[in-house]
């Protein structure tokens, strides 16, 4: 089998290399890794050639090429079915595909106002309204996973998975801005940030020195959108 390789921004600041990069750790396959840090020159000279979307993360396998971090997902899954992705049972499957992917294209609050900073750390922080929608959202949606499909442990839906993937950076803007959250989901952040694989990209992420300053909000900061 041809080797993979996931290239990715700076774990610091990279929402997306996070998801594409958990899935692929998650397979069990040897693979390696490329980072390129986002927002420089070297960044633009060297991903027109990695990737046809120009962005990061992309998988390459041989002369294969995925792009996307929910297509990532699907594709490890593929190649190691043996691991757990998604539930089995029909309308779990169907709930976390739906979470899923609504996370693929929605939660724009969040995204624009809080971005993802591994190393932040920021507190007392009003929410705006969008910020204060995403955070109602994802609360219930973490809720009625956990609630209807989680018993088998931890995560989502039970074992850590695809859904929890794509979640992962959620967790993480929720840490960083200290977002207060009910307490089946603050469990459930718990359990992710605590996750190996996860601590293993924020241990990465803490030896970084890299600034990309649109994910910086002001130290003086006092409301999130």
């Amino acid at each position: 089998m041809p080797a993979l390789k996931i290239v990715i921004g700076n774990k610091t600041y990279s929402s997306w290399s996070l998801r594409g990069w958990l899935a692929v750790a998650h397979s069990g396959l040897v693979f390696e890794e490329e980072l390129l840090p986002l927002d420089t020159p070297e960044f633009h000279e060297r991903i027109g050639a990695l990737s046809p979307s120009r962005t990061v993360p992309a998988l390459l396998h041989g002369d294969a090429v995925v792009w996307d971090s929910l297509a990532i997902i699907d594709y490890c899954a593929h190649l190691a079915p043996e691991h757990f992705w998604w539930p089995k049972e029909t309308k779990a499957y169907g709930y976390a595909r739906s979470i899923t992917a609504e996370m693929h294209t929605s939660y724009m609050g969040l995204r624009s106002h809080a971005p993802m900073n591994l190393r932040g750390n920021w507190s007392g922080l009003e929410l705006g309204e969008a910020v204060k929608a995403d955070v109602e959202k994802v609360q219930n949606r973490w809720s009625t996973a956990r609630t209807r499909f989680g018993s088998g442990g931890e995560f989502l839906f039970g074992n850590f998975g695809a859904a929890d993937m794509m979640f992962a950076p959620v967790v993480a803007r929720l840490l960083t801005y200290s977002i207060e959250v009910d307490d089946i989901c603050r469990a459930y952040m718990d359990a992710v940030r605590n996750h190996p694989l996860v601590d293993a990209w924020y241990k990465d992420a803490a030896g970084e020195t890299d600034i990309v300053e649109m994910d910086e909000i002001p130290a003086d900061a006092t409301r999130l959108g």
